[in-house]
């Protein structure tokens, strides 16, 4: 909903605050309360960041859920049904109110009557709000379901930048792969998006000095890299999509002060 850990926890933290005024002794359906309530708070909180425009960049990447490749079919089968990336982004094109109704129908299935009194709309309104943000969603990529493969996609990726093969990149990025580099206002204007392959190899091989400090990693259950620097502090992370056997999308989050913020200790386990 918030395409952030930190703002879920503080509307959990809400939540939960005003679960612990309020009196529910009588309230028939209390998983329901609930999720009427963390709705609620999303949807204040989504109205607000538009209102304040916090995110002003031409760029930004949601915060990434990043955790260790297990070699356990079982726990990637799961991590695998993560919220990726590209829906994340896709999600932030949305009107608090379609981004609400979409999540909350489609992925938890809550009946449009209960959707509208949080919306303030019909049940028929409610049900157009999430139809309209299907059609957008729509086009967020969709990754392999092969984890391992992605893996050896993104691998033969690293391993090119770091040789400076500039056709073995070529080979491995679809024609019109896009790359988005969320480095946040410092230094200004430096986040944009670059399309297509030849560009976006360019770009992979002045990365490629950073590159040799790289970690796998999964980010939001697909094969991505986290990258440090010579300190041992996260440079800058990078999540793939990888369909038909070649990268199609790729997100980097180069902003220092929100790198910090991620829990990165999983990959130490």
């Amino acid at each position: 909903m918030l395409g952030s850990v930190s703002e879920a926890d503080d509307a959990v933290q809400e939540t939960w605050l005003r679960l612990s005024r309020s009196d529910v002794s009588e309230v028939e359906n209390l998983r329901g309360w609930l999720t009427t309530v963390t709705a609620r708070v999303c949807l204040n909180m989504l109205r607000s960041r538009q209102v304040r425009r916090e995110d002003p960049f031409d760029v930004h990447v949601p915060e990434p859920i990043v955790s260790r490749e297990a070699g356990d079919p079982e726990l990637e089968a799961l991590t695998a049904d993560s919220v990726g990336l590209a829906l994340l982004i896709v999600l932030e094109t949305l009107a608090p109110a379609e981004r609400l109704a979409f999540v909350l129908h489609d992925m938890f299935a809550v009946p449009f009557e209960e959707i509208a009194p949080i919306v303030g709309r019909s049940a028929t309104a409610a049900r157009q709000l999430a139809s309209r943000a299907r059609r957008r969603v729509q086009g967020a990529a969709v990754p392999d379901a092969d984890l391992h493969a992605q893996r050896q996609v993104v691998d033969a990726f690293l391993r090119a930048a770091r040789e400076g093969d500039f056709q073995a990149l070529l080979e491995v990025l679809d024609p019109d792969v896009v790359l988005r580099a969320d480095r946040g206002d410092i230094p200004a204007g430096s986040s944009r998006v670059i399309r297509g392959a030849s560009s976006v190899a360019q770009q992979a091989l002045m990365f490629a000095t950073r590159a040799r400090i790289a970690r796998p990693a999964l980010v939001n259950g697909a094969a991505g890299i986290v990258v440090f620097d010579e300190n041992a502090r996260p440079f800058s992370l990078l999540g793939f999509i990888v369909a038909r056997g070649r990268i199609i999308e790729i997100d980097i989050l180069a902003d220092r002060a929100r790198l910090t913020q991620l829990d990165l200790s999983v990959l130490d386990e």
